[in-house]
């Protein structure tokens, strides 16, 4: 077993954020010093590490990195650390190593708590929360933690948690290298933060090492043949399942739909039992999701496809069916998630500020029927393209406007591909007005029975402190109609 940390070890922490901080209060007790470093904290040890010089002078003497996952790669301390050749551990790995024994709980499980994660290009935090709220169900004491919210470090020292459901971005996988998760999704792969990892194959192989060492099952998206092939490249435990979902019927090992019912034909039966192969586990129905459907009543294909990889990685832990349904109808999302803020002389206003790239936002705009959405786009790509995005939704547009400092990546895969949609490009110079403005002209594009809906493709932080202010900034737009 690997130890938590090198006997005295002296510890540099990169990045003073939410992440950071519970890095640093993690070490207490445990680290012989620690030295933090960030340009923007002013408590930080360290503000300046920012040329190669400086930041060699900081990672002398250490024997550990711990970076916070907006720090890349090519950053100038944690190239010094290579050159050093000092390890350079996630958040996430070094929760892995301080995990704490649980305490006995109602249903007398013992050990470090197991963990279910998930990663993807979108959907994670949906998942992982529907996860967390069948565990709940199944009476496990649990908590959706990481890229969610709670950092992961935190929840690993909390004796009282049976099971943690784990969200982990890409940024965070990059530096974790020794967990051996219990079971582990990927939930699909496009292009995203291709500016932080340099190539999609490379942003690709970050998610996969979450399938590294998984011990009951690896569960990936059936109509993704990426998320597969990085199981099949995966070293993994022996005997760890192969898992696939899809939102078709589902074939021997996979969970999938038949007619308008959420089934298991990869966890209802012993590997060894005779009827194994003409049977399967009803989990649930598409009605126990029509809560998070739109108006109609039906659920997004991408809500039924985040459900059935929660439910295959809760299967994966041995939750019953019925805790799968329970949990399921319990869920409730978060905010900016595809969430209807009003109804306005016929016309719907739907904020899905969550959607920061062009996967998430395709699958928003596939929610809605043809030529019916005036759609907000725009904010920073990252060094992503549209084309792909307007060119498979054009058909569901009636119109656009586009937000962000730079609009020229959706306006023009717009003018390539969409040329007969009216689009109003919002003048990005009083950035404290734009969705003022935006929201205004979205209600002159729309008409009854049309959704104006927020799904940006891009991130936030050109004009916004985060996709939640975006959203927030929407909402109160559209009240003040």
């Amino acid at each position: 077993m690997t130890r938590a940390l090198p006997d005295g070890a002296r510890v540099v922490v990169a990045g003073l954020g939410v992440t950071g901080r519970a890095v640093v209060a993690a070490l207490a007790g445990r680290a012989a010093s620690v030295v933090t470093v960030d340009g923007r904290a002013e408590d930080a040890d360290v503000r300046d590490a920012d040329d190669p010089a400086s930041a060699a002078r900081v990672v002398e003497g250490a024997d550990l990195v711990v970076a916070s996952p907006g720090w890349a790669p090519g950053t100038p301390l944690l190239a010094a650390a290579r050159d050093a050749g000092l390890p350079v551990w996630s958040e996430v790995e070094l929760a892995w190593r301080l995990r704490v024994e649980r305490a006995p709980g109602p249903q007398g499980t013992r050990g470090r708590a197991p963990w279910l994660a998930v990663t993807g290009t979108n959907g994670k935090t949906t998942t992982v929360e529907m996860l967390a709220s069948i565990l709940t169900a199944a009476g496990l004491r649990t908590a959706a933690v990481g890229n969610v919210g709670t950092p992961v470090v935190q929840a690993a020292q909390d004796p009282t948690l049976d099971v943690l459901a784990v969200e982990l971005s890409s940024f965070q996988l990059h530096h974790t290298l020794t967990t051996s998760l219990e079971a582990a999704a990927v939930l699909n792969v496009a292009p995203d933060h291709l500016d932080w990892h340099g190539s999609l194959d490379a942003y690709a192989a970050d998610k996969g090492r979450i399938y590294a060492r998984a011990r009951v099952a690896c569960v990936y998206n059936a109509a993704d043949p990426r998320t597969e092939q990085l199981v099949r490249d995966a070293d993994v435990t022996e005997g760890a399942l192969a898992v696939g979902f899809t939102l078709g019927a589902p074939g021997p090992g996979q969970l999938g739909v038949v007619e308008d019912v959420l089934v298991d034909r990869a966890f209802h039966a012993a590997p060894d039992a005779r009827d194994r192969q003409r049977t399967a586990a009803e989990l649930g129905t598409l009605a126990d999701l029509a809560h998070l459907a739109p108006a109609d009543g039906t659920p997004p294909a991408h809500v039924v496809a985040n459900a059935l990889a929660a439910a295959a990685l809760a299967r994966a832990h041995g939750v019953p069916p019925a805790a799968v349904r329970d949990g399921l109808r319990a869920f409730r999302p978060g905010a900016h998630r595809i969430a209807r803020v009003r109804e306005l002389d016929g016309v719907a206003w739907v904020d899905d500020s969550k959607a920061t790239n062009a996967h998430a936002a395709a699958a928003s705009l596939a929610a809605y029927r043809p030529g019916t959405v005036v759609w907000v786009a725009g904010g920073l790509a990252k060094g992503a393209s549209f084309d792909e995005l307007v060119a498979d939704r054009a058909d569901r547009l009636r119109a656009a406007v586009v937000i962000g400092v730079d609009p020229e990546p959706v306006r023009g895969a717009l003018a390539r591909h969409a040329p007969e949609i009216p689009v109003v490009v919002v003048d990005p110079g009083d950035t404290g007005s734009v969705m003022r403005r935006a929201v205004a002209a979205a209600r002159d594009l729309a008409s009854p029975g049309d959704t104006v809906l927020l799904a940006p493709a891009g991130a936030s932080m050109d004009q916004f402190a985060s996709y939640a202010q975006r959203g927030e900034a929407f909402a109160t737009a559209v009240a003040e109609l």
